[in-house]
């Protein structure tokens, strides 16, 4: 008789987020960029006598590296330029304070700067970034004795940034040869929204259908980010871009459509993902559409499925149509609610207590000689910053993860140092640390223990004898301080990251569906004006509405996904932190079924002109679900023009 086999161990949530590495090809061609920035950019200062610039150039180019990320040329401007500014700033600001002031005014700057940069990184990942090279490079400028000035760093940090970027916009990717290689990343993106219609479409009344909607909300945002990038025109200036924003405006009836069947679970021919497949492959083709699948006009979403697709036809075969990528700017409102919010309020004091505290226990050391006979003493307040950011992981991961990275990294590092001719083999580690930075990305052990080495390597360059054991020392310091920090009891709420970022999404989702109502209650007042219809035809919305639709679902999506993301990393927290956020992973989730239902109202409002009774006592109970998690979680409900209330009328 054969025993019963046992269950699998399961891992705690914290243990569990500490294994698991991001997954995916190799990324040849910012593996290519990282080679040749920091390394050749530290080889030409170092002939030109000018080792230490070489190293802040180095360093700015190294930090870049770990922004440079897949996506267009286009908005990695933004996502290096920005991070790289900040830093040249800090880095300023970190030299001169370090030069005029002492010990305790100089810490209390930091402890400022710790504060400003914690609550700007709450409007979102690149204002988080450019906190995160603020902080970074003001202790470097503070704590790294070099014999230039503050503005001549500065300079040479802008300046190995600059390299970096350069070679991002100029070297070509994989793929880039078919049709304009400047929109590479863009033609990627708008594809990857096909291919994920098409996923979705396959997985429709199955238990993957919720998993295919999420994964095309990510494809959506990152298409919308690679398109609305930084550009010197208002609007999209060649014809390559104007046609790629027409394909991603066509894409989102398809994707409205997808969401509408997958909400419904009913059967869908199998020859329908087959249209957005071959759209995705005309899009990363550069080619016309040629035979779409004959279409099935069985229920609302397919007859929706089905105009969608010739209207995306039309659209790439004549490469006009709607251009409109169906964002708005956020405005000055929304980005102070986001750093004066609870969230920002709750980061910005703990990034400050850290740093604050790092920098203080970092110069008692330096002054009392603990570091020996060298003056760095950046190590300790720099790694704190890394370490109190939540989106590199839960605190606990951070912390395993940090602890061990940098005691391999150092290790490493002291067995080729022992071996390496000095300084070209220490030029050609930091080269391969480079190259290597953008795959030890997918876990953050990994890459730490190629920042160490990299960073090692360069302030070895630069004159400081070896240091591995002292920055292990430091980094479990570090790790100290940010875990009693983060574990301290702040004014208001805990949990106010995640909070903050469900009220958001909460408000966004009631503005959807607040709109499509009054589409409802709008048509059916012109129906009842105009002439009689037949049963069977179609009383579509009016071009603005459905415009203005689209972008509130949009931002809905955005901000469920952001939302989910946030408590995800809580959930994955120790206890004591993670009970805080408890019950937010059901707020999400009935969230995102009301907006997915509010998405199918929306589709068959388009194809009958009003609502039944079925769906607006969908919309009803979802509602009163809702609610009633919220007042459990103690969440407010949306305030302001989203709270409008709108009659479930049929």
């Amino acid at each position: 008789m054969s025993r019963p086999a046992r269950p699998a161990l399961a891992l705690p949530p914290w243990l569990a987020h500490t294994l698991r590495a991001q997954r995916g090809p190799v990324p040849w061609s910012a593996v290519v960029r990282g080679a040749l920035a920091a390394g050749p950019l530290l080889l030409v200062a170092v002939l030109a006598g000018r080792a230490s610039l070489g190293v802040v150039a180095a360093i700015a180019a190294m930090l870049a590296g770990i922004n440079d990320r897949p996506g267009s040329r286009r908005v990695s401007v933004h996502r290096l330029g920005v991070p790289a500014l900040a830093g040249a700033v800090g880095l300023f600001a970190g030299t001169m304070a370090g030069d005029r002031l002492g010990a305790v005014p100089l810490t209390l700057l930091l402890t400022g700067l710790g504060l400003f940069a914690g609550g700007i990184s709450a409007v979102g990942p690149v204002a988080s970034a450019a906190g995160t090279q603020l902080l970074v490079a003001s202790a470097i400028g503070a704590g790294m004795p070099l014999p230039e000035s503050g503005w001549l760093r500065a300079l040479a940090y802008l300046g190995g940034a600059a390299w970096l970027l350069g070679l991002r916009l100029a070297l070509p990717t994989p793929g880039s040869l078919v049709g304009d290689f400047r929109f590479d990343g863009e033609r990627d993106a708008v594809a990857d929204v096909y291919d994920a219609v098409a996923d979705l479409l396959d997985a429709v009344g199955t238990r993957h259908a919720t998993a295919r909607r999420v994964a095309l909300t990510a494809a959506l945002d990152h298409a919308q980010d690679a398109l609305t990038g930084p550009r010197l025109r208002r609007y999209a200036s060649s014809s390559t871009e104007r046609r790629l924003h027409a394909q991603y405006a066509a894409a989102l009836a398809l994707a409205e459509a997808a969401t509408a069947l997958a909400w419904a679970g009913e059967t869908v021919p199998a020859r329908a993902s087959e249209g957005p497949r071959r759209l995705a492959a005309a899009v990363r083709g550069n080619t016309h559409t040629g035979p779409l699948p004959a279409p099935s006009r069985s229920a609302p979403a397919l007859r929706a499925l089905d105009d969608a697709l010739l209207h995306a036809a039309e659209a790439f075969d004549r490469g006009r149509g709607n251009r409109d990528l169906h964002t708005r700017r956020r405005t000055a409102a929304d980005l102070a609610r986001s750093v004066f919010g609870a969230g920002g309020r709750e980061y910005g004091l703990r990034v400050a207590l850290c740093f604050g505290a790092s920098a203080a226990i970092a110069q008692a050391l330096h002054h009392t000689q603990w570091y020996g006979q060298h003056e760095h003493w950046y190590w300790l307040p720099a790694t704190a910053v890394f370490l109190v950011k939540p989106d590199l992981g839960p605190l606990a991961s951070r912390v395993l993860c940090r602890a061990a990275g940098t005691v391999l990294g150092a290790l490493l590092f002291a067995g080729f140092a022992a071996v390496l001719p000095r300084p070209e083999g220490l030029i050609a580690l930091v080269a391969l640390s480079g190259a290597l930075i953008p795959v030890a990305t997918r876990h953050f052990a990994a890459q730490t223990a190629v920042v160490t080495v990299l960073v090692l390597a360069l302030v070895m360059v630069g004159g400081e004898p070896q240091a591995s054991v002292s920055r292990i020392g430091e980094t479990l310091l570090a790790c100290a301080i940010v875990l009693v920090v983060g574990h301290l009891p702040m004014p208001g709420q805990r949990g106010g990251g995640v909070r903050s970022r469900l009220a958001t999404a909460d408000r966004a989702a009631h503005a959807y569906l607040a709109h499509v109502l009054r589409e409802s209650e709008a048509t059916s007042a012109r129906r009842e004006a105009d002439a009689p219809r037949l049963p069977y035809e179609p009383n579509p919305p009016r071009t603005d509405s459905r415009a203005v639709r689209w972008t509130l679902r949009r931002e809905a999506y955005r901000a469920l996904a952001e939302a989910r993301t946030a408590n995800a990393l809580a959930a994955a927290e120790l206890p004591a932190l993670a009970r805080h956020t408890e019950g937010a992973d059901e707020i999400v989730a009935t969230l995102e079924q009301l907006v997915d239902a509010t998405t199918a109202c929306a589709v068959h409002l388009d194809d009958s002109g009003r609502l039944t009774s079925w769906h607006t006592d969908r919309l009803t109970e979802l509602l009163a679900e809702l609610g009633e998690k919220r007042d459990r979680a103690g969440l407010p409900g949306p305030r302001g023009p989203a709270s409008t209330d709108v009659p479930l009328a049929g």
